[in-house]
């Protein structure tokens, strides 16, 4: 049987100085875990709008199921301005509210958690009440939660981001997110794995993954510390690179790999993300071994 997995949350197009692509740290995982053979689907909410109409015919050309995106009558379907710098890191500047605030709970969304293997989730979606309550509800059925951090300030506080810790069973940071969140919760300590076992303390999470740009990322995982360094590429923009890894990593992780060849895989996907342009540029299984440098 295949793995089913759900992502909850925003759905937009990012607009950057000469172009605009489909994004939201959720859909980009979504669609990254059809393009790599697990049932994967989105709950979320568009506007009645010709952007919207087209976000949700691309999710469906990409093998993503549309039954749990829902459509707003009144707000529009979300954009967010990119600005990329030199190295081709990404600001973002966030547009509220918009559909992606107003997500409702609803029995299309409860059967599709329900019937899945593991809810992914970030904590942009939970600015709006109303969406942060649905996904309260739906963690609640969920089998396994993953919590895909995803700082966007202003939206986001020490309150919330420890509750959805201790409500879930893994755990991605960024390395910035990492020590942000450890500062909040004092922790005494300095070092990447130090916090990330203070975390995991504090949490109750049994696993906990972090990434750290072009240097690589660390997963603690089922009592252990597994590392990759990272792959050598030339970054064209960062844009979706943690949500390809993330998608890469859970593909491997719940269908049973063994965690370093799930890491590894995971790096060296999020490299080729970064070395292309916008979140979801095709990506072929002989394109990551390559890098890899595994036989395939």
């Amino acid at each position: 049987m295949k793995t089913n997995i759900v992502c909850f949350g925003e759905v937009l197009f990012d607009i950057f100085p000469t172009h605009r692509k489909i994004g939201g740290a959720p859909l980009n995982v979504a669609l990254r875990l059809a393009s790599l053979g697990i049932n994967a689907q989105i709950i979320s909410r568009v506007g009645n709008d010709e952007i919207g109409k087209e976000l949700v015919a691309f999710i469906q050309a990409n093998n993503v199921p549309t039954d749990t995106i829902q459509i707003d009558e009144t707000y529009t379907t979300g954009e967010v301005l990119v600005q990329l710098d030199k190295k081709g890191s990404a600001t973002f500047t966030i547009n509220y509210p918009v559909a992606w605030d107003e997500i409702e709970i609803s029995a299309d969304a409860k059967k599709a958690v329900k019937n899945s293997d593991a809810l992914v989730f970030g904590s942009l979606v939970c600015r709006d009440e109303t969406s942060y309550n649905t996904l309260l509800s739906l963690i609640k059925i969920a089998k396994y939660k993953i919590f895909d951090v995803n700082l966007r300030a202003p939206f986001y506080g020490i309150e919330l981001l420890n509750n959805l810790m201790l409500k879930s069973d893994f755990i991605k940071f960024n390395d910035d997110e990492l020590y942000e969140i450890s500062e909040y919760l004092n922790s005494p300590f300095h070092s990447l794995e130090q916090n990330i076992l203070f975390i995991a303390k504090q949490t109750k999470t049994e696993s906990i993954c972090v990434t750290k740009g072009n240097h690589g990322a660390v997963l603690y995982y089922k009592g252990k510390m597994y590392y990759n360094s990272g792959y050598k590429i030339n970054v064209v923009d960062t844009v979706g690179a943690g949500d390809s890894f993330l998608a890469g990593l859970l593909s491997k992780l719940l269908t049973n790999e063994k965690p370093q060849k799930a890491i590894d895989f995971a790096c060296a996907l999020g490299a080729l993300v970064a070395s292309s342009e916008g979140a979801n540029p095709k990506i072929t299984n002989e394109e990551i071994v390559k890098l890899m440098n595994y036989p395939s």
